[in-house]
């Protein structure tokens, strides 16, 4: 859907009906029903989480695709929305709070409502809308948040160990074997402490 002449909001439409969308903004109706109806709290979804749905869904494209689910400039515009987020872009198009109904259905739905848009945007230069890629019928194709948001979940706590855990404990390591060493001439009567 095209932005109004104002360019301050532009209308979607889901199940409810229409509703009106900043026009500067990837997400689509139900993420914006989602900031309506659950107005609670300041803690947002985690980027590492957001950055792991799109993930998910860059992979999802792919499989249903070589399926013959999905046509290939569908999930080629696919997996180029969700690479930008999975790189840290569109980062203010997630403004979902952590509070929400169970199994992470309204961020799922806002990763796919932006990367929808956003492949959209690349298509036709036209930001929103369902059209080349819808996405339920496209970014979603094959898959349910009761399994997208948990798969969510563990890519994102693997990139976490691997980025910032495992850095952290090697550095601690060579921290603690540098005093081991400085010390080792150093009698103490007993190592209960560090």
């Amino acid at each position: 859907m095209g932005s109004d002449k104002g360019g301050s909001t532009r209308s979607e439409r889901d199940s409810f009906g229409p509703i009106d969308v900043p026009a500067d903004h990837h997400w689509g109706a139900q993420t914006a029903r989602s900031l309506q109806f659950f107005a609670i709290g300041e803690e947002e979804m985690p980027q590492r989480l957001i950055h792991a749905l799109a993930l998910v869904k860059r992979a999802a494209a792919t499989v249903n695709a070589d399926l013959g689910l999905l046509p290939a400039e569908i999930a080629a515009g696919i997996s180029k929305a969700a690479e930008e987020i999975a790189a840290g872009s569109l980062r203010d198009e997630f403004p979902l709070s952590v509070w929400q109904t169970g199994s992470g259905t309204q961020s799922n739905m806002n990763v796919n409502e932006v990367i929808a848009s956003r492949a959209n945007e690349i298509a036709t230069g036209t930001r929103g809308g369902k059209s080349p890629v819808h996405p339920n019928d496209h970014v979603n194709l094959s898959q349910s948040s009761n399994d997208v948001f948990p798969t969510a979940i563990h890519i994102a706590a693997v990139l976490a160990v691997n980025e910032q855990l495992i850095p952290a404990l090697t550095q601690l390591h060579a921290s603690i074997a540098a005093k081991a060493k400085a010390w080792s001439s150093i009698v103490k009567i007993g190592r209960t402490h560090l």
